[in-house]
């Protein structure tokens, strides 16, 4: 196997979400779709796949920064909307989490506080979306979702997941071939929930190693010795994805319950 084993039909693979795109926004009967956009890839995606399904008067994009957010991604953002035509609104957060923090009785860690962020653009978003009957487009990738890489009940709480199918590397060639700019096609992932927070400080690998290893892992399900040296790295590295897939279980599940009597 190579790393082009996860290559894409892009044309198809572009009519075929912005179909489900469509059928998920009539299906709920709503006038359009809320995209949270941080100037990423990901975001950007969602955003271009949104506007050549519904239509440019059918989208808002949404900017939440912080005080830590880069400048560089809040322009990167705009410049998108404002390319595409989209109505836009900035909504900062940092004083509805401080608000937030200071009412809290409790001492809360950075990453407490970096979810917090996360949660407030959830419910920001989701108010724009009720006010104006939209629903909220969800940006997280499949190697995100894996890794369980995603604030629960933040970003990954959305009404549809357009690319949570696709590989954070299948995402930037998908970015590419819709004519995303270069700049933010190869930008670093970064959640930035707290000042220089990136993902190579929590992800072992980078995403064109660590996309190749859980192709490798949970489609042609290799043993982890095999899966490690196709996608060229120590198997102490697949053991860390493997943690974290494993640690992170309960995002992807709805919360335990009982059966009834």
């Amino acid at each position: 196997m190579t790393r082009e084993t996860t290559a894409l039909r892009l044309g198809k693979e572009t009519e075929r979400i912005c179909t489900f795109i469509l059928d998920i926004v009539d299906q709920s009967s709503a006038r359009g779709a809320v995209v949270a956009m941080s100037g990423g890839v990901d975001s950007a995606v969602v955003g271009a796949l949104c506007v050549k399904a519904l239509g440019k008067r059918r989208v808002l994009a949404l900017l939440m920064p912080s005080d830590h957010t880069p400048e560089q991604d809040v322009s990167d953002a705009k410049k998108l909307a404002e390319g595409w035509g989209v109505k836009w609104e900035v909504v900062p957060i940092t004083a509805i989490v401080d608000r937030l923090v200071d009412a809290a009785k409790v001492e809360g860690t950075r990453i407490a506080k970096g979810n917090a962020e996360a949660r407030v653009r959830m419910a920001t978003a989701y108010y724009y979306a009720n006010s104006i009957g939209y629903i909220v487009a969800g940006t997280g990738d499949r190697s995100e979702s894996i890794l369980g890489y995603f604030t629960k009940w933040g970003d990954g709480g959305v009404d549809m997941l357009p690319i949570v199918h696709l590989f954070k590397t299948q995402v930037r060639q998908l970015g590419v071939y819709l004519g995303l700019p270069k700049e933010i096609v190869e930008k670093p992932a970064s959640p930035q929930l707290w000042p220089g927070h990136k993902a190579s400080d929590e992800i072992p690998a980078g995403y064109d190693k660590v996309d190749v290893l859980l192709h490798c892992v949970y489609d042609l399900r290799l043993r982890p010795a095999e899966a490690a040296r196709k996608a060229g790295v120590p198997v102490g590295v697949l053991d860390k994805v493997l943690e974290m897939h494993a640690r992170t279980e309960h995002k992807r599940n709805l919360p335990p319950s009982l059966s009834p009597v």
